[in-house]
């Protein structure tokens, strides 16, 4: 990121490359497939205008989660009120179309509709470090929280999140 900020538009090329991937599957866990493609490419302008902003003692990872996490955040808060049916009721959930299958697409599903149902604050913590691998200094630097505050996100989100699967598992 240092040299990108000295004029290195190929170290910008590099950041990409080896960032792109991850944030887009970041992203497709709070928005969806079709939208975590466009936030992506949003999020990456962003390091590019706010370049001159990034400070030199700052990591860079947490930095562009941070990005990522505000574009996610301002395209639900936009489209909120859009996301509603012509009957007044929310459609079917956007993130759980066109997930790629895993080894077990049943408990894929059924651990993003759990996801769906933590409040923000857990959800981005158990996001950033289960399926991100960020630490919780990490995403404490990325969500601009303590670290404690992101470990108890975490182990309540956590905590919800297994009550959640095993009251589904439970149903079968």
């Amino acid at each position: 990121m240092a040299s990108f900020c000295q004029g290195d538009a190929q170290a910008f090329d590099a950041l990409f490359a080896r960032y792109q991937r991850p944030v887009y599957a970041f992203l497709v866990r709070l928005v969806g497939p079709r939208t975590a493609e466009d936030l992506t490419q949003a999020t990456f302008l962003s390091v590019v205008r706010a370049r001159g902003r990034f400070r030199k003692d700052a990591r860079f990872r947490p930095w562009l989660y941070a990005i990522a996490t505000n574009a996610a955040r301002d395209f639900l808060r936009r489209s909120k009120a859009e996301r509603l049916t012509a009957q007044g009721d929310a459609p079917a959930d956007p993130a759980a179309e066109d997930t790629a299958a895993a080894f077990d697409p049943g408990l894929q599903q059924a651990v993003h509709q759990a996801l769906q149902q933590l409040p923000e604050g857990q959800r981005l913590a158990i996001t950033l470090h289960r399926f991100q691998n960020l630490s919780f200094a990490e995403i404490a630097e990325a969500l601009d929280l303590t670290e404690s505050a992101v470990k108890v996100r975490a182990h309540r989100g956590y905590e919800r999140l297994r009550d959640l699967l095993r009251a589904v598992w439970e149903e079968k």
